[in-house]
């Protein structure tokens, strides 16, 4: 890591020391925000519950603005032009995905036909000129290199976004149970049903879900 760059070494497995991850914090200049960097090796035979401990500290870390996460993740049953899975640790890895808004931005296979390597992340532009190819020393896996665009700074944004990390989720639920929907879309065709369930009598948005801050 440059001698320039200013970064710490987050405590996230301080209570889980079976997985195999580092965390730093990258700090940010003046009005450039912090990225948080994980490197994650998982044993191919890794048991349930070193994946749900792993799980747990991806869900902390994705709470930063920033987060780029990237190691050998060893899944190779996950097809991910699908987001579907064969194995249950697998689907569980992809669910923890989904449950944080990671995205996963390597596309060539990097080990025999299969992709194993993977660099995720929650910001979109935070990861660009992302290559795989060649190895280093032995390794029978592709090197894997990108660039993290750390030279942006916050910007205001205009554009209210939702936060669905906080939605009233059992307000939602409880508004939903109040329509009849068995009288509302009997009779229907499919189409004609659809139109029916989005003139359901909701309230704003913002009840349900809280804009970002």
């Amino acid at each position: 890591m440059r001698a320039q760059l200013e970064c710490i070494e987050l405590p996230l497995s301080v209570d889980e020391e079976q997985v195999e991850i580092l965390w730093v914090r990258i700090k940010g200049q003046a009005t450039m925000g912090d990225t948080v960097v994980g490197v994650y090796y998982r044993p191919p035979d890794q048991e349930e519950d070193v994946d749900e401990a792993f799980c747990r500290q991806l869900e902390v870390a994705s709470r930063s603005q920033a987060l780029v996460l990237m190691g050998d993740f060893s899944h190779p049953d996950i097809c991910w032009k699908g987001n579907t899975a064969r194995h249950t640790q697998s689907r569980r890895f992809l669910q923890s995905t989904d449950d944080n808004f990671l995205t996963q931005v390597v596309e060539k296979p990097t080990r025999r036909g299969v992709l194993l390597d993977l660099i995720l992340t929650n910001k979109e532009g935070l990861v660009e000129d992302v290559k795989a190819g060649g190895s280093l020393g032995y390794s029978d896996h592709e090197m894997v290199e990108f660039r993290i665009l750390r030279g942006r700074s916050r910007a205001i944004s205009r554009i209210n976004t939702l936060d669905f990390r906080r939605a009233n989720f059992g307000l939602f639920k409880d508004l939903l149970g109040r329509i009849l929907w068995v009288r509302a879309l009997e009779h229907g065709v499919v189409q004609e049903s659809w139109s029916t369930a989005g003139q359901a009598p909701l309230p704003p948005s913002s009840r349900l879900v809280h804009p970002k801050e």
